[in-house]
């Protein structure tokens, strides 16, 4: 790209999607100013306590059909995988209407899911070269994830399996002795499972987040440390990044705040209903085994993977304001589950790391990707929910092209912020 055509492009926020936002803008022959308050990928971030896998199979929604029977119990039940506080239920009443209104058909699961398909399918391969170039090829481990059930019933009832394979995503079934052999380690009460055989997980998201930093800063990224608060605009165009440190000059903006985003897009013109789907997660150091690739088991439904600072049990969806305190009893939870996958793990309880972070949630399962409302200089590139890891690099990819005005490698409408209004 010319000199000439080349854009000075900042980009708000430094958890994964904002990096990989970076670095393919970077790609593209544009100048990038990382606009965040904290430490790439640090634990204030969802990508630093994320459940590490990167799932290419990662299609289905959280709402499915039939699941507004369940939300009287997600009220009265505290210790359930999914739990709204009471207290902010008002607040979230027209969310989680257009949640479950967004899988009320299989029909509309469906198309959500091959959607999402598109962003999740070669996502793998893009975030080995990543790290790869980053000089990190070690925090990817390319063992393969597997779901693990009680028996081969609970695996046929599920959907997403069918779907799986008409998108060909490449799994395997493994029976009981093979899953003993593979996993000796966990409880007999699991005796089937489905290996994504092109899955991968990341062992330090957070370590992983920093080496994609110092990656655009090598190549020239400049770093504010502040916190975005809006945009100057000059009829219709942007003149700078406003921040608590001062405005920041740019022509173009990529909003990639994660929990932060919905304000800054509204004063981009949009009003997104996003909102924090709390997660939990809980690490044990030195369990007394290692465990070769990622699992989750159908009972508890969180990620467990082997990390550099041990045992990560990553889960739980707790709906809640985004100042309310943790609720680490969502942990404890996490580890009845652990306990049960594995009779004998080794728990020290005064070692454990608890975190809770915000997954930045929009109530169709899709992120807001495109073009704002109110200028053709700002960019959406958020809402990504559970699934920020594994749609970041495609994420990044899609938004560059429209900062440097090509076409996108697939249709953006279903991600536009202006599926809302």
């Amino acid at each position: 790209m010319a000199a000439s055509s080349a854009s000075h492009v900042a980009v708000i926020g430094a958890g994964i999607v904002g990096l990989a936002a970076a670095l393919e803008i970077q790609r593209a022959g544009h100048r990038v100013v990382l606009i965040e308050p904290d430490e790439p990928g640090g634990r204030q971030s969802a990508s630093y306590g994320n459940g590490c896998w990167l799932n290419p199979g990662a299609i289905m929604p959280i709402s499915l059909p039939g699941l507004w029977r369940k939300v009287p119990g997600f009220l009265l039940d505290p210790t359930g995988p999914f739990v709204i506080r009471w207290r902010d239920l008002p607040r979230l009443a027209g969310w989680l209407l257009d949640f479950v209104l967004a899988g009320r058909n299989w029909q509309l699961v469906e198309a959500c899911a091959r959607t999402r398909f598109q962003l999740c399918k070669d996502a793998v391969g893009e975030h080995i070269a990543l790290a790869d170039e980053a000089g990190v090829p070690e925090l990817i481990r390319r063992e393969g994830l597997m779901y693990v059930y009680l028996d081969r019933s609970e695996f046929l009832a599920e959907r997403v399996w069918r779907m799986r394979r008409e998108f060909g995503v490449a799994f395997s079934e493994v029976g009981e002795a093979e899953l003993r052999s593979m996993q000796p380690e966990l409880g007999e009460r699991y005796r089937f499972g489905a290996r994504l055989d092109g899955g991968a997980y990341v062992v330090d998201p957070g370590a992983y987040c920093r080496a994609l930093a110092e990656l655009a800063l090598r190549r020239g990224a400049e770093r504010v440390t502040a916190r975005a608060t809006g945009f100057d605009f000059a009829d219709g165009r942007l003149r700078a990044v406003l921040t608590e440190a001062g405005p920041v000059a740019c022509d173009k903006a990529v909003i990639a705040a994660g929990i932060g985003s919905g304000e800054l897009a509204r004063q981009a013109g949009d009003r997104v209903p996003l909102i924090s789907e709390r997660g939990y997660n809980v690490v044990i150091p030195e369990p007394g085994f290692d465990i070769p690739c990622g699992l989750m088991p159908s009972d508890g439904l969180m990620g467990v993977v082997a990390t550099r600072q041990g045992l990560r049990l990553a889960g739980q969806v707790e709906l809640a304001d985004v100042g309310a305190p943790p609720d680490w009893r969502r942990t404890e939870i996490l580890l009845g589950f652990a306990r049960q996958m594995f009779p004998k793990l080794k728990i020290d309880e005064s070692r454990l790391d608890r975190w809770m972070g915000h997954r930045p949630s929009t109530p169709d399962g899709l992120p807001c990707i495109g073009v704002s409302s109110g200028s053709a200089d700002v960019f959406h590139c958020f809402g990504h929910s559970h699934t920020g890891l594994i749609q970041a690099p495609s994420s990044g990819r899609l938004v560059a092209a429209l900062v440097a005005g090509a076409a996108p490698p697939f249709d953006l409408a279903p991600f536009s912020a202006g599926r809302f209004r």
